[in-house]
C-alpha cells in the first residue's frame, strides 16, 4: 500500500506536537483515528516511525529519516496550492506571525493593518508571546526576535535597530528625589521583567545597569508602561513605545541608551514560497518604516 498524503500530516502532526491528543487538535481528529493512521503508515513503509514514553512520542530514527521528506512533500503542495489562488500581484490564503510583546502591541497592529488593506484576500494573524516562538513545531509560519537563534534549520534576516531608554511619568520626576546620575536610581523604584521569565538575555536590561531588585515586574511591556504611567516608578521602554504614551519622559538620556535588533525568522524550506517571501519581504519593510517613524516621535527627555 502506497502511502497516502493524508497520512503523511498525520505523521508531520505527532511528530511536532509529540502526541496523539496534540495531533488530533491541530488536525480535528479524534486521538483513535490519528493512532490509526500512524500505525497504517507505519505498515506502508514497513517500520516503526515513533516509540511511545511516558513524555509522549518520539521518533524513531526512521522517523527522523522520513521527516525531511515529509516537509518537502508539504512545501510542495503548499506551493502548489499557491501558485492556483488569487491574482499573482495578490498574497491570500493565512499567515500567522509569532513575535515578542512590545513588537506585537506597538508595531505589528499598524504594520499589518496596511498589509492587510492591499491584500484584502490574506488572513494575517498575530502571536502575541513572551517566550521564543516554536517554528518546528508549526506555532507560526515566521516569527520575530530579539536575537538571531543559532540552532535549527532556520533563515534569519536581520530587520531594524530600535532604541531603549529609562523612562518615567512627569509627575513621579516631580513628586520624587532628583535623578542626575545612574546612582541616583537606588532610591527610586524599578519596573522590570520578572527575573526568572526573561527568556532572552537582550532583555535583560536592568543588569546592565547594575540593578538587582525589581519592586514591579511583569512579563508584558505594556502591563510595564502602565505601571510607569500610574506615577509607581521607572522602567526601561522601547522609544517606539513612546509615542502611545505621552505622559512618559526620558531620563538620564545621556546616560542611558540601549540598542537591540529585531530578526525575522522563518522556515529553511519556506525559501522555495514565494508568496511567503513576499510577505516576509513586505512585513520587515513595513516594520523598519514603522519603528524609524514612531521613534522620530518618541518623548523628549526630562
Amino acid at each position: 500500500m502506497d502511502p497516502h498524503w493524508d497520512d503523511m500530516k498525520v505523521f508531520l502532526a505527532v511528530a511536532r506536537e509529540e502526541s496523539l491528543s496534540g495531533a488530533g487538535r491541530v488536525l480535528k481528529l479524534d486521538p483513535a483515528t490519528v493512532g490509526r493512521r500512524i500505525a497504517r503508515l507505519e505498515g506502508a513503509f514497513e517500520a516503526p516511525l515513533f516509540v511511545k514514553s511516558p513524555q509522549g512520542y518520539t521518533m524513531t530514527a526512521a522517523g527522523e529519516r522520513l521527516l525531511a521528506h515529509a516537509e518537502q512533500a508539504e512545501e510542495a503542495m503548499r506551493g502548489a496550492a499557491e501558485s492556483l489562488t488569487g491574482p499573482a500581484d495578490r498574497l491570500s490564503g493565512q499567515i500567522r506571525i509569532g513575535a515578542p510583546d512590545g513588537c506585537a502591541n506597538f508595531i505589528l497592529p499598524q504594520v499589518c493593518a496596511r498589509i492587510g488593506r492591499d491584500h484584502p484576500d490574506l488572513d494575517i494573524q498575530i502571536l502575541a508571546l513572551p517566550r521564543i516562538i516554536n517554528l518546528s513545531r508549526r506555532e507560526a509560519d515566521m516569527a520575530i526576535t530579539v536575537s538571531p537563534p543559532t540552532a535549527g534549520q532556520l533563515l534569519v534576516q536581520k530587520i531594524t535597530d530600535y532604541k531603549l531608554h529609562l523612562v518615567a511619568s512627569r509627575r513621579y520626576l516631580r513628586r520624587n528625589p532628583p535623578i542626575t546620575s545612574v546612582e541616583d536610581l537606588v532610591d527610586h523604584r524599578i519596573i522590570g521583567y520578572i527575573p526568572d521569565m526573561v527568556f532572552d538575555r537582550e532583555l535583560d536590561y536592568l543588569s546592565d545597569l547594575g540593578i538587582e531588585r525589581v519592586a514591579l515586574a511583569s512579563n508584558s511591556v505594556a502591563v510595564q508602561l502602565r505601571l510607569v504611567a500610574h506615577d509607581t516608578a521607572l522602567c526601561i521602554a522601547h522609544d517606539f513605545t513612546l509615542a502611545f504614551n505621552g505622559r512618559l519622559r526620558k531620563v538620564l538620556a545621556d546616560q542611558i541608551s540601549l540598542t537591540r535588533s529585531f530578526y525575522l525568522v522563518r522556515h529553511q524550506g519556506d525559501r522555495r514560497s514565494e508568496r511567503l517571501n513576499r510577505f516576509a519581504e513586505t512585513l520587515s519593510r513595513g516594520i523598519r518604516d514603522e519603528v524609524a517613524h514612531l521613534e522620530e516621535q518618541s518623548a523628549p527627555a526630562s
